[in-house]
């Protein structure tokens, strides 16, 4: 059954949920548009070819750009490569970038489209359990540096989101267990439905065609929708979405991205709930529900030592910190996410080693 869940924006959109959406794309796409750039990475080939072949079908240009698996999309290099694209296609304020695969190929198509021509739409089709449950979704945008991750972007809404979750059928089970991480981040935050259903059956949890994943997916976009609609631009309640994500993010960098995202967050989220204890706000029975749920679905719960400096600085070039105090967000109990400014140092060193392997 198709679901369909709406998102207040600058222009509001809704993200469909179901299975075989290819029918969905050209109606979205629309009668303004003549030409049509699909950003993709290689794993999605086939799905590509299935898009580009209805939309020519269908009337419209079709170019097609091919951008590296993984964080390697969200360079300079691919950005200026995308807008060489556009400007050979004589794409024009009416026409329509249709970003196709993981996060990292719809952050980097959300931002082209947020650029080009101060602004065309972009269509989001997401291929992995990742990009439907975070990427994909809220109309954040954005490359990395060399100084971190997303520091470059813009907040530039799609007009539509589609979630095939038949999609999640020829996905490795190493990315469907990391894109759960951020699934699981949902119902700490807001909804423990998902930490309920998660705990009934990690097995069904992970399966790709079972009922509770779709269920867990609707719920996780649920979250995210409803957050993104209060604070679209990130001045206060949106960045409860961050929860693991500053520990996360200095371990993904310290990596050179090596990790996928949700292994980061996964641990970012045990350290969060660590710190969070270690300053008297959680309570230790729930830091053990974070282990046992992320450990049980396959996820990492630690890090290697002797890297605190490294993952200090890290998280201060993270975009929460202000000037030169660190910002976590915590939890004071299962769906009630709060903010901890300044944290001592010796809090911090002491939840890394909480964390620390070996």
């Amino acid at each position: 059954m198709t679901q369909r869940i709406d998102v207040r924006a600058e222009r509001d959109y809704q993200v469909v949920i179901g299975t075989d959406l290819g029918q969905e794309l050209v109606p979205l796409v629309g009668d303004q548009a003549r030409r049509v750039l699909l950003m993709h990475a290689a794993p999605v080939a086939r799905a590509v070819a299935g898009a580009s072949e209805a939309l020519t079908a269908a009337g419209y240009g079709v170019s097609t750009i091919e951008v590296p698996d993984g964080e390697d999309a969200k360079t300079a290099d691919m950005l200026t490569r995308s807008w060489s694209a556009l400007g050979e296609a004589a794409f024009g304020r009416e026409d329509v970038v249709v970003g196709i695969g993981g996060g990292a190929t719809t952050d980097l198509a959300g931002f082209v489209a947020a650029t080009w021509l101060r602004g065309v739409r972009v269509i989001q089709v997401p291929t992995t359990l990742l990009a439907m449950v975070d990427a994909a979704v809220g109309g954040k945008t954005g490359i990395n540096t060399a100084a971190g991750k997303n520091l470059v972007g813009a907040f530039h809404s799609p007009s539509a989101v589609l979630c095939d979750l038949s999609t999640l059928r020829t996905l490795p089970r190493a990315d469907l267990v990391a894109g759960l991480a951020e699934v699981v981040k949902c119902g700490f935050i807001a909804d423990p439905e998902i930490l309920r259903i998660v705990d009934a059956s990690t097995e069904a949890a992970t399966d790709p065609v079972s009922e509770e994943l779709a269920e867990l997916v609707r719920r996780a976009i649920q979250v995210k929708a409803d957050v993104v609609s209060a604070d679209l631009r990130e001045s206060h309640l949106r960045e409860i979405l961050n929860y693991g994500h500053t520990f996360g993010h200095a371990i993904e960098h310290g990596e050179h991205y090596r990790w996928r995202h949700g292994e980061a967050v996964s641990v970012g989220m045990v350290y969060a709930a660590e710190l969070a204890r270690l300053a008297g706000r959680l309570d230790p029975g729930t830091v053990a529900q974070h282990r046992d749920l992320l450990g049980r679905l396959g996820l990492p719960l630690g890090y290697v030592g002797g890297r605190w400096l490294q993952l200090h600085e890290a998280m201060r070039r993270d975009k929460k910190t202000r000037g030169d105090r660190l910002r976590f967000v915590v939890l004071d109990g299962i769906a009630q996410p709060g903010r901890l400014e300044g944290p001592a140092d010796d809090l911090l060193v002491e939840a890394y080693a909480a964390v620390t392997l070996g």
